[in-house]
């Protein structure tokens, strides 16, 4: 009767704890820019920890297929902070370059933007006094360089080359089949595609006719599409796997970051002055929805099982969390630090990473 009672005991522990394993909704890291990354606990909608990433600024955010290293960019001392999940602890730290920014992880590798000749601060408006200047400095700058994505051995922990971009790069998003890498480059306008064993440019697409500032860039699951955010034209750039231009969708006012769902079905746009989350079919482009966020809201991320999206508005002091049945916020889990971006492990569809391999 005893030994009965203890196994009763022990075999109820064990589906409680199969359970709560299976029941696990894993964690968000959110990258903010006065300080540290968030963890937040996605049971509980929680902040679980705070890290060091020991470094100011941090913006462009990443996390490793296995989930045990996460990469931070860290703008003010032009590094990269590499950092055990296990134990939220920065376990290296990697010299880039001037302001890096956006942070995409493939393989084992780390692709991170930074730009060599940065002042500091956005691009000025198209047409305006400071836009005007700005090219004429522009001009008579010989010595300005271009923008780079350095390339990150997370196993040895260095950068081992660079591909070189154009003015003030932005996105960085990874062709299906892994030969190509394309990005954004906001200053002057283009869509740059490069080979990801060469770094050789392969194609440069102009954006300037249908809108300035591109910024989040993303492919569809199936590969066969690409969508780029113009934030000074409120659309976004609708391009074939060729990076043929097939048509623009009009947006709320500065459209930042963008992404699909799982199933390639719906396309969701951080409208950030137009303060909304912006949903379209993704096959028809018609808009379904604009939900109501926050101010400043730049990166979002679907939640591992795909029912909520965490939206980090940096201005409103929280990231929202909104329901994807609702399409509606549920609600805001506080953070003071200026959130900036937004990444899930086990690994989520978003504007600054992907589930689809």
């Amino acid at each position: 009767m005893k030994f009965s009672s203890i196994f009763i005991a022990t075999a109820i522990s064990m589906t409680l704890a199969v359970h709560a394993h299976a029941t696990d909704r894993g964690k968000a890291y959110v990258s903010n820019q006065k300080g540290g990354v968030t963890v937040i606990d996605l049971n509980t909608y929680t902040a679980a920890a705070d890290i060091d990433v020991q470094g100011d600024e941090p913006r462009g955010i990443a996390i490793t297929e296995d989930g045990k290293l996460l990469v931070v960019a860290t703008r003010e001392n032009g590094s990269v902070s590499i950092i055990d999940t296990a134990t939220n602890q920065v376990i290296s730290q990697v010299k880039v370059g001037q302001n890096p920014e956006f942070v995409r992880i493939k393989g084992h590798y780390a692709f991170v933007s930074y730009e060599p000749s940065a002042k500091g601060g956005p691009p000025p408006a198209p047409g305006s006094a400071e836009a005007l200047a700005a090219a004429k400095e522009e001009a008579e700058d010989d010595d300005k360089e271009p923008a780079r994505i350095g390339i990150i051995d997370l196993k040895l922990g260095k950068k081992i080359r660079e591909i070189t971009g154009g003015p003030e790069t932005e996105g960085i998003e990874f062709s299906k089949d892994g030969k190509q890498l394309i990005v954004t480059n906001e200053a002057d306008n283009t869509v740059t595609v490069h080979s990801m064993k060469t770094g050789k440019l392969l194609k440069t697409i102009k954006t300037h006719e249908y809108g300035d500032r591109p910024r989040g860039i993303k492919v569809s699951p199936d590969g066969k599409t690409y969508l780029a955010t113009l934030e000074y034209g409120n659309k976004f750039l609708v391009m074939d796997k060729k990076f043929k231009v097939l048509r623009t969708v009009d947006t709320g006012a500065t459209p930042y970051g963008i992404a699909y769902d799982r199933k390639g079905e719906r396309i969701y746009v951080a409208a950030n002055k137009a303060k909304t989350l912006e949903v379209y079919n993704a096959k028809t482009y018609e808009k379904i929805k604009d939900i109501p966020t926050g101010n400043r809201c730049w990166h979002f991320t679907f939640t591992p099982d795909d029912k909520e999206i965490l939206l980090a508005c940096g201005k409103s002091d929280a990231v929202m969390v909104i329901d994807t049945d609702k399409l509606e916020v549920t609600q805001q889990i506080e953070n003071k630090k200026l959130p900036w971006g937004v990444v899930t492990y086990p690994k989520s569809m978003g504007s600054l990473d992907t589930a689809i391999k």
